[in-house]
């Protein structure tokens, strides 16, 4: 009975997570949709309101269209003109008081996060956490500001260190890069073997040996 039920856990919840990220991610694409179609039908007269209200609640509607328009924003901001209307957009929202100190982190950070020549997540180290007899895994995103690097004197770097087994959340910190091992995992499998606390080995690693476990006697 034990066997069957483990064996039924591991066929259903790797299925479970996914299609719950999956519909959380629907949802939050639909709720976007939703939210600027209560703001139109509170503005169009009432003849209008129940028309729009039955458009609102087409299946998989609100999902197409927030896509459609991202791509088609992509579509448009890779473009000469574009980009010439992303500056102006930028020059007005940096000049609002509270609003440019938030648009302007997130824009950084998604640039970052989102740019294939940025160093966020470049590799995963190994640096000594939480005291110095043991390890974690942590993954690099850059080098430390000029005034820090200034002041501590030393070669530094910025790494992240995601927590289990929930990797969104974690610590940011600056370490010195002697104290740092830089391992051969790729970010993607390194981050596996944090999700999973260590049970799922990365795969392809040179001089890794996997240990079979022995047959029952």
């Amino acid at each position: 009975m034990k066997k069957y039920f483990i064996a039924g856990i591991l066929v259903w919840v790797p299925m479970a997570v996914t299609i719950w990220v999956i519909t959380w991610g629907l949802g939050l694409l639909d709720g976007v949709f939703g939210s600027v179609m209560q703001a139109i039908i509170a503005v169009f007269p009432n003849q209008f309101a129940g028309d729009l209200k039955h458009f609102r609640e087409i299946p998989g509607l609100g999902v197409v269209i927030v896509v459609s328009v991202i791509m088609f924003t992509g579509l448009l901001a890779i473009n000469f003109a574009g980009q010439w209307w992303m500056k102006v957009w930028n020059r007005i929202m940096n000049r609002i008081p509270i609003v440019r100190s938030i648009y302007s982190s997130v824009q950084q950070v998604s640039s970052t996060l989102f740019s294939g020549s940025g160093q966020a997540f470049s590799k995963a180290l190994l640096i000594r956490y939480p005291h110095a007899d043991s390890w974690a895994i942590a993954f690099q995103t850059g080098i430390p500001a000029k005034e820090v690097t200034t002041k501590l004197g030393e070669d530094y770097v910025n790494v992240f260190l995601p927590t289990t087994p929930n990797p969104t959340s974690g610590f940011f910190m600056i370490v010195p890069r002697r104290l740092t091992i830089e391992l051969d995992m790729s970010v993607e499998e390194a981050l596996k073997h944090i999700v999973s606390m260590g049970s799922v080995p990365p795969k392809n690693i040179p001089g890794l040996a996997v240990v079979q476990p022995s047959p029952p006697l």
